[in-house]
């Protein structure tokens, strides 16, 4: 049996169990005070090819966030994936892939080898950025470790989402059984972009410039 179907075996059989259901995230006084006053579009992250990426480019879109892995019984949803991000990315949806390791080790790949993967077997032109660690504890991505604390909820397996508003905030989490094209998923995503975007707070008003004194009448 080759590794690769013996991790799809694997997934599946964990899937079935309902590991691919969430874990339950920490929930801690510090870590509420530390993402009280954030979004995903104040935290800095780094793309696939090892450069700066900043989410704050994407702020008034809607973003469906996933970890990913290359060999995965959940791999074929890269095929999804792309429809959905070719389907609503003219609308204001941004699908952004975050490879990780965490699950079954299935995704072992270097950053050449996980991009060259998803190009040649699936076509993938949506954002993906570098691989990462999901699971709460030291070297948690700070992506996650937010998500989790909003929602109560991190990635039991390979392929979960996370929809997350115009404003930055998760709107809802989806087990890695949820596929790109189901109505569940699209129905959300559709209810999301029609939602007013957020207002930027009014700029204070400048204050007036005191008005300058009469000259004195002559003869005074």
């Amino acid at each position: 049996m080759s590794p690769s179907f013996r991790n799809m075996l694997i997934g599946a059989a964990l899937a079935v169990a309902g590991v691919a259901c969430a874990q339950t995230a920490p929930q801690t006084p510090e870590l509420a005070q530390k993402w009280k006053d954030r979004s995903l579009f104040t935290i800095p992250v780094n793309s696939l090819d090892g450069s700066p990426a900043k989410l704050d480019q994407y702020a008034g879109k809607v973003v469906l966030v996933v970890n990913c892995a290359s060999k995965c019984g959940y791999t074929r949803q890269y095929t999804g994936l792309q429809k959905l991000w070719d389907e609503y990315k003219d609308k204001g949806l941004v699908v952004i892939g975050f490879p990780s390791n965490d699950f079954g080790g299935q995704e072992p790949g270097s950053a050449e080898e996980i991009a060259t993967f998803c190009s040649k077997n699936y076509g993938v032109t949506f954002p993906m950025m570098a691989k990462c660690q999901t699971r709460a504890g030291e070297g948690q991505s700070p992506v996650f470790e937010f998500l989790g604390t909003r929602t109560g909820k991190l990635p039991g397996w390979n392929f979960c989402k996370y929809l997350v508003g115009k404003d930055g905030q998760p709107i809802a989490f989806y087990a890695s059984g949820t596929a790109p094209d189901s109505d569940e998923l699209k129905k959300a995503i559709d209810a999301a972009l029609a939602a007013a975007a957020p207002t930027a707070p009014a700029a204070p008003a400048t204050p007036a410039a005191p008005a300058s004194p009469a000259p004195p009448k002559s003869g005074a």
